[in-house]
């Protein structure tokens, strides 16, 4: 991407996948700790491709402990910071690492909440003058069976864009398992850029998920956004905004 379009102004494939399943989320007898390791052709965020169009490896771990607290971090290889390194303001960063932590609970009627901070950090080596990627947003959802509405909310710059602190995404996603081990999973979320005009879009998602047994799983779904192509063209010339189909391949433990 250019140097001010960051990551996708983020919640595309791959953050969420971590997250996926927060609607239908229900608290443990007892506290437990999960895993799970993706292999994506393309790691979309937000409706942007992160990866030049590249396919990415996206291991994740989660403690989830009994009293509704949980705690996790979530990682995966990137290239759109390396893509737009120049000889005279190089960027190093090809790695994605978030944590995250937050409190998830459940009203009776099929209700649940989550409320949570996420940080999303980029280690690497930056030029002077350059605003750093490394992003803090807090984020709240209500969930009504499979249906859920999120917001997050950024209280550091975004994703590197300049004076765009309190930016904002929302999410309205409905994930429903319309026959045993096949879900239908579609959304539709708007990022908001703050003081960046031109920036913000809309993204949407329609797929499917078919589950296996011993914790394995493939989803193919397609992808989408108004984003305008002028703000969201990288260095080789690639939209990453494009329509585009994703499959992804993913193992949980």
């Amino acid at each position: 991407m250019k140097r001010r379009t960051i990551r996708g102004v983020c919640t595309g494939v791959a953050v969420l996948a971590v997250l996926a399943g927060q609607a239908a989320w229900a608290a443990e007898a007892a506290s437990s700790t999960n895993g799970s390791v993706a292999v994506v052709n393309d790691y979309l965020f937000r409706g942007l491709s992160q990866t030049n169009q590249k396919p990415a490896v996206q291991p994740g771990i989660e403690y989830d402990h009994a009293s509704g607290w949980y705690v996790g971090a979530w990682g995966s290889n990137i290239s759109w910071l390396s893509d737009t390194s120049t000889s005279t303001a190089p960027l190093s960063s090809s790695l994605e690492v978030d944590l995250y932590t937050g409190y998830r609970g459940s009203f009776s009627g099929g209700w649940s909440y989550d409320v949570g901070l996420y940080e999303y950090y980029y280690p690497g080596d930056y030029p002077a003058g350059f605003t750093r990627p490394y992003t803090t947003e807090g984020y709240v959802s209500l969930a009504y069976k499979t249906l859920s509405l999120k917001y997050s909310h950024s209280f550091t710059n975004l994703f590197g864009f300049p004076d765009s602190r309190h930016s904002g995404y929302l999410d309205l996603s409905w994930n429903v398992e319309f026959t045993p081990g096949w879900t239908l999973n579609t959304h539709v979320g708007h990022q908001h850029v703050a003081n960046t005009p031109g920036f913000s879009y809309t993204d949407w998602k329609l797929g499917v998920t078919r589950a296996f047994s011993h914790g394995y799983s493939v989803a193919l779904g397609y992808y989408d956004t108004n984003a305008k192509r002028t703000a969201y063209t990288n260095a080789y010339g690639h939209f990453v905004g494009r329509a585009t189909g994703v499959l992804s391949l993913s193992k949980a433990f």
